[in-house]
């Protein structure tokens, strides 16, 4: 069996079952935390104080191209591993708040999973500080508004993060491309690094802007990575609502990859549009 496979959920999978499910929190807190310390590392290493990239890629467009693949190849490589197989590796709280919304996750569930996320890019931002001047030259990966202001940052936060969430939508949705859903970050995060990070430094994620953030003392625009990342969350759900062919998308379950593991039985299965359609839902 596939591991990220169209198939029925695993004999382990408990419905209803009613036990913190502490593994997947755990789980969404080691993920983060990799996905902040080992990504903002890349940022640091590309465009810090005499940084070995930059003498090698002296394009700073180039340079965040493959900042934005290589970060969001972390995150793919996270969702394949077994951080991804126990808890979905949505490792961003508006990721958790888009499935919630969507009705794939309970909400103490999705509340769990936002805490971890937050707790777990503090943790993973805390090592950047072993990078030194190098890491206090790039302000330990922090995002921060761009020459154009906090208003334009959001506003670019909301249309990558729209992208993001629309992006997810489209792949778990067709099953052709659900088992390459995790492909889907590298090429992504590429496009936005490059066109949008000189306005907020793209992250679409509150809980990677606010461990780095709290290290580098660059919190006081934190809001726009609450901000940004949740109005381009609800367009992107109010879009599905709105298009007939994207209410027609089917989004199984609350994950990225592994979708017939849910030991906790904390996965929740999607009807068929017709069952819905019928029910009036």
């Amino acid at each position: 069996m596939a591991a990220g496979g169209d198939h029925s959920p695993d004999p382990g999978r408990r419905p209803g079952a009613s036990r913190a499910p502490w593994p997947l929190w755990w789980s969404e807190l080691a993920g983060t935390a990799l996905l902040v310390g080992v990504g903002c590392s890349l940022v640091v290493v590309d465009f810090g104080a005499a940084s070995p990239v930059a003498a090698r890629l002296p394009d700073a467009a180039l340079r965040r191209a493959l900042t934005g693949f290589l970060f969001g190849g972390v995150g793919a490589l996270i969702a394949v591993s077994r951080v991804g197989k126990v808890s979905g590796a949505h490792l961003n709280p508006v990721v958790t708040l888009a499935f919630w919304l969507e009705g794939r996750l309970r909400r103490g569930v999705a509340v769990g999973y936002v805490l971890a996320q937050l707790a777990g890019g503090v943790l993973g931002a805390l090592p950047l500080r072993l990078w030194g001047a190098m890491g206090a030259s790039a302000a330990y990966g922090a995002t921060v508004a761009g020459p154009a202001g906090p208003w334009v940052a959001a506003l670019g936060e909301a249309g990558a993060t729209f992208c993001l969430v629309a992006g997810l939508f489209l792949f778990l949705g067709h099953p052709p491309l659900r088992r390459f859903t995790p492909a889907l970050f590298p090429f992504l995060y590429a496009l936005l690094v490059w066109a949008e990070a000189p306005l907020s430094g793209t992250s679409t994620n509150p809980a990677r802007s606010l461990g780095p953030g709290l290290v580098s003392g660059e919190l006081a625009g934190w809001w726009i990575y609450l901000l940004g990342p949740l109005a381009g969350t609800l367009a992107a759900l109010g879009l599905r609502r709105a298009w007939p062919r994207a209410r027609a998308l089917e989004i199984r379950v609350a994950k990225v990859f592994h979708f017939d593991h849910d030991a906790y039985g904390i996965f929740t299965e999607k009807s068929a549009p017709s069952q819905r359609s019928a029910s009036g839902q």
